[in-house]
């Protein structure tokens, strides 16, 4: 993923949402040629010359100020996470020395302490959404026909992204499933800002974008977010419907993420995911 082209798409997929009115531009009526702002009005609202953002816009320009910067992303209402991506596309870190790439693995005691999640689901995802990870309530509520064992071989690896565009338990799953699918994608767009030269990265988007009109439609909006703290609800084939919290806890060294699912205590979902846990528990019990 060339760094410089997703810095114009995104400035162009801003542009386009934000309208005269919104920037505080006056409006004369009569029909527009391109949706949102144009690139003359948004460098004029920053305060630089149409040329300027015109090459930076194009890639040409690297060394952008952190006051252009700055400017630019108060212009298009950037939130804290946009404007992160921002800074990451227009100055992209130096490329390091190509090396083989190893598959990604979890900590041991890391895996440890998500078995001792033995109430609720919990599992790691790797850099790419990748599930290294996953204790027994994890994989029956999110992938219970998926082998338990594939995480273990790098090969096998669910995956979050195309488990949600590809496999149709996923769609049954989430009770939401077009804005679980839009906050994954964002997820995944922000993470390509800080991997522009990860192949396996570009071989997944690839894959996706061929395999999913949906995605490919959601790719090219270029909308970015970090997946933060939410309650979904879930469809479970056995234990009905629950509306669980994830919170997710960072592994800064690995670049790796924890997701933990609770309920609300003494909730029908609390009660549904205690059932889940005896179902679990018997399955268990049934396979010593």
């Amino acid at each position: 993923m060339d760094t410089h082209v997703e810095l114009g798409e995104f400035l162009r997929s801003r542009r386009a949402v934000l309208s005269p009115e919104e920037a505080g531009l006056p409006t004369f009526g009569g029909r527009r040629r391109v949706p949102g702002l144009r690139r003359e009005e948004l460098a004029q609202l920053a305060g630089v010359s149409a040329g300027y953002y015109t090459r930076l816009e194009q890639g040409q320009s690297p060394n952008a100020s952190d006051a252009v910067l700055d400017a630019i992303a108060r212009v298009l209402r950037l939130d804290d996470v946009e404007r992160t991506h921002l800074y990451t596309l227009a100055r992209p870190a130096a490329k390091p020395r190509r090396r083989a790439a190893r598959p990604e693995h979890v900590r041991p005691t890391v895996g440890v302490m998500i078995d001792a999640f033995a109430q609720v689901p919990a599992l790691v995802m790797g850099r790419f959404l990748d599930v290294l990870a996953w204790n027994p309530m994890a994989h029956a509520l999110i992938a219970g026909h998926v082998d338990f064992t594939a995480p273990t071989r790098p090969a096998d690896r669910p995956n979050i992204a195309r488990l949600l565009f590809l496999d149709p338990h996923a769609r049954e799953l989430y009770g939401d499933w077009t804005r679980k699918a839009r906050s994954t994608v964002a997820d995944l767009r922000l993470i390509s800002g800080r991997y522009p030269e990860e192949p396996r990265l570009a071989a997944l988007v690839g894959e996706l974008t061929l395999a999913s009109p949906e995605f490919a439609k959601l790719w090219a909006a270029h909308t970015v977010g970090d997946c933060g703290t939410n309650t979904r609800d879930y469809h479970h084939p056995v234990v009905g419907t629950m509306q669980l919290t994830i919170e997710f806890m960072a592994l800064p060294d690995e670049g790796q993420r924890v997701a933990v699912f609770t309920a609300a205590p003494d909730s029908p979902s609390a009660a549904a995911l205690s059932l889940l846990t005896d179902i679990v528990a018997d399955t268990a019990s049934g396979r010593a």
